[in-house]
């Protein structure tokens, strides 16, 4: 790669981070992009040589900020803490989780402005959102995509309401409710698995 396609690649990444850092703070719709280049040193009529248009950036630096988020997710997930479904559901509605809206899972944070996004935008987060069923439904260890899919629906909804609950006690009984719930809702699978294990 040439000296200047090296930079044009440099000026690329500073741009998506920055605009990841945005959508995930404020919203998609906080992005503009004279303030944006802005921000990166970058003069407003460089943009189009770095994307096709403001959608196109927005779809990218979404893309981005998903992906920042399982990457935080699954360094956590390393850490001491339970495992398995269990921990999987607990670190997700944990307080922490929530009070890191800029750095947590950018599926809540920002799943009602893709709700209203171009179809770009929502292609993104539908493949994230999918990647999320298919890691609920290797934790519950069962092919059974409706399970998978009311965990996530569970997770990503309580996770959501939780950031908006102005009563910081309500905020973590709600999460710590739901959280007891889904546990409660794989035990039976559970059990099923211990007694299958015991009986070979």
């Amino acid at each position: 790669m040439g000296h200047s396609q090296a930079e044009k690649a440099q000026s690329r990444e500073r741009i998506l981070r920055e605009a990841a850092d945005q959508i995930r703070e404020g919203g998609l719709e906080s992005v503009s992009v004279g303030k944006l280049m802005k921000s990166v040193n970058l003069t407003h009529g460089g943009f189009y040589g770095h994307f096709a248009s403001r959608a196109d950036l927005l779809a990218q630096a979404l893309r981005r900020a998903l992906v920042d988020g399982v990457r935080r997710s699954a360094a956590r997930e390393k850490s001491a803490r339970p495992t398995g479904f269990a921990g999987f559901v607990s670190d997700y509605l944990s307080p922490s989780h929530r009070d890191s809206r800029s750095t947590g899972c950018a599926v809540s944070a920002l799943i009602s402005d893709v709700g209203r996004a171009d179809a770009q935008s929502r292609a993104v987060m539908s493949g994230s959102i999918e990647d999320y069923i298919a890691a609920a439904r290797r934790h519950l260890d069962d092919n059974d995509d409706s399970r998978a899919m009311l965990t996530v629906s569970a997770m990503v909804g309580a996770l959501a309401l939780s950031r908006v609950m102005a009563d910081p006690a309500r905020s973590d009984d709600l999460l710590r409710s739901v959280r007891e719930q889904l546990v409660a809702f794989n035990e039976p699978n559970e059990r099923t698995r211990s007694g299958n294990q015991d009986q070979t």
